[in-house]
């Protein structure tokens, strides 16, 4: 079946939201990977936390859910797995009776393709199950911001918001305080228990969308464990006898074994984000989780010797020739699915989404291909040192000028949406109506034009399951991904503000804004690490080391959600 959301690789946001989830991924034949994840953050203020002192008594009790059992459970962070053939008979009932009351509910959100129309069999399906009429205000997800901005600053806001973690910069944590509903009276401690499903989300998930000391949002959960995963040809290592590396030295040798260029082979692409797991660099892929509590002082990823260590490497790699010459050009793995295949290069870092889609795109073409996951390994050959990402990056919040009837209509739309995978509820979230929308052949369900028309990224945005990752058509995939999510979360340490929602004053809003950019040039050659070194010397006096303080009076003051 389909997932939640996939999380988006670190540092790549937006840019490949539909690729990843979330959360945990999961998809499946004929379908779209689908989203997971959620946040929240603001204080009203000019930036602020989302880990108040009070959070324990804002947050929802946490009662799992016990309606399907999952093949896999989960471990360190990862997803939890199905493996087993879709059976349409076999599936739970997790909301036994509708609690929606008929009110009309209008919702906004990110929307990527050509939204439907609103009279169309999935959006009437969905209404008739969840006993609530939603109306949706679809907006194009690639200028999403825009849209968001203006409607958060006129009169006239809809119901429910959807709003991704990536479009909370400026005015939009205050927007969210002074706009949106508090949802503590319907959901915090025991009272979240009158919606089962959203009880079953987990606890880190709900502490992302404390907004403003308030409980604000309804999240998308997601595994902590990074997603950016090292991808191999398991079939061309198996033909040509290599063996997968331990550390960076035998990395090293192994790409100069592979690399023939006037065979028109390359090793690999730009190994940039392995190249920070490797080493230890703190994550990059959101402002505050570049921060962590050391020896008493707040470090920040580009201040850490591992940091300017990872470019170095990578820089070899570039220099050696081992990388194809697309990556020298900037291009990278969005567009590397045709010369992976063909074997121009054997290894690329992409989210962990792509170890199914690569595997679909493939399956009849090419049987022979095999694409697998490489564990991440310590630059010396020891185990290596992993920074957890978000549990949660995309939020759906509700007007505070809803009524209580369109609020608890909203939270039943949410408990629907919240089923986990394996239940009557999830299948008609993520599919839509069998026969219409979906066809199940050999335990392997798979989207019609119908289905891919209309059933895509609209109910799944107002909240999600615990992560899931499922392929009927792949079971050893699903399986694969989750095995390697657990055997990561065991080196997966959680940095200082993991689990807040954090907004940076504006003031420091474009500070570190080309970093990334200058480490792109080093790792090319265009720049060398010492203008790195320069580089963070000069952000530290335009607003570093002010910007340390304010975090370090965040932390002092509300302490740190990393256990």
């Amino acid at each position: 079946m389909t997932p939640n959301a996939a999380p988006a690789p670190a540092g790549a946001g937006r840019r490949t939201f539909l690729a990843s989830t979330a959360a945990a991924v999961v998809a499946v034949a004929g379908g779209t990977p689908l989203l997971s994840a959620c946040g929240a953050s603001g204080s009203g203020k000019d930036g602020g936390s989302s880990s108040d002192k009070g959070a324990k008594e804002l947050l929802p009790a946490y009662v799992a859910n016990d309606v399907v059992t999952p093949d896999i459970p989960a471990k360190n962070g990862s997803a939890v797995g199905f493996t087993a053939e879709l059976d349409l008979a076999a599936l739970r009932t997790s909301v036994p009776e509708k609690l929606g009351k008929g009110n009309e509910v209008t919702v906004m959100s990110p929307f990527w393709g050509s939204p439907p129309k609103q009279d169309n069999a999935y959006y009437r399906a969905m209404n008739d199950l969840t006993g609530v009429d939603v109306v949706w205000q679809n907006q194009d997800g690639n200028t999403y911001d825009q849209k968001l901005g203006a409607v958060l600053a006129s009169s006239a806001i809809p119901d429910v918001v959807v709003i991704p973690g990536w479009n909370m910069g400026g005015k939009i944590p205050t927007a969210i305080t002074n706009k949106f509903a508090d949802l503590g009276p319907y959901l915090s401690g025991d009272k979240v228990k009158d919606y089962p499903n959203l009880a079953a989300v987990p606890t880190d998930a709900w502490r992302r969308c404390i907004i403003g000391g308030k409980l604000r949002g309804l999240p998308m959960p997601s595994s902590y464990v990074p997603n950016n995963v090292p991808f191999y040809r398991q079939d061309v290592f198996d033909e040509e006898g290599y063996e997968v590396p331990r550390s960076c030295a035998e990395f090293e040798d192994l790409c100069k074994e592979i690399t023939r260029p006037a065979a028109k082979r390359w090793a690999c692409l730009d190994m940039k984000w392995t190249a920070f797991s490797a080493f230890g660099v703190l994550s990059g892929g959101e402002k505050p989780l570049a921060w962590n509590l050391v020896d008493g002082k707040l470090v920040h990823r580009t201040e850490t010797d591992e940091f300017l260590e990872a470019l170095e490497w990578t820089r070899k790699l570039f220099a050696a020739g081992y990388v194809h010459p697309d990556a020298e050009l900037g291009k990278n793995s969005p567009d590397a699915g045709p010369k992976f295949a063909a074997g121009e290069f054997l290894i690329y870092n992409q989210d962990i989404s792509q170890w199914w889609s690569r595997t679909a795109e493939q399956a009849t073409q090419n049987p022979d291909f095999k694409i697998w996951g490489m564990d991440f390994f310590g630059h010396d050959g020891g185990d290596p040192v992993l920074w957890a990402t978000q549990p949660a990056n995309i939020f759906a919040f509700v007007s505070e000028k809803a009524s209580e009837a369109v609020v608890r209509d909203v939270l039943a739309v949410a408990n629907v949406t919240a089923a986990p995978y394996g239940t009557k509820e999830y299948m008609a979230v993520n599919y839509g109506v069998e026969g219409t929308h979906y066809t199940v052949k050999d335990g392997v369900p798979a989207k019609t034009d119908q289905g891919n028309n209309e059933v895509m990224n609209a109910f799944m945005m107002i909240a999600g399951p615990t992560a899931t990752i499922a392929h009927p058509d792949f079971p050893e995939v699903a399986e694969a991904q989750v095995r390697w999510q657990q055997r990561m979360g065991a080196f997966t340490r959680k940095s200082s503000f993991y689990g807040q929602m954090i907004t940076e004053p504006s003031r420091w809003a474009d500070l570190g804004n080309d970093f990334e950019q200058l480490e792109d040039d080093i790792v090319r050659g265009r720049k060398k690490v010492s203008d790195m070194q320069q580089a963070v010397s000069e952000w530290r006096s335009r607003g570093g080391d002010e910007l340390r303080d304010w975090y370090r009076k965040l932390l002092d003051e509300n302490g740190s959600a990393a256990g």
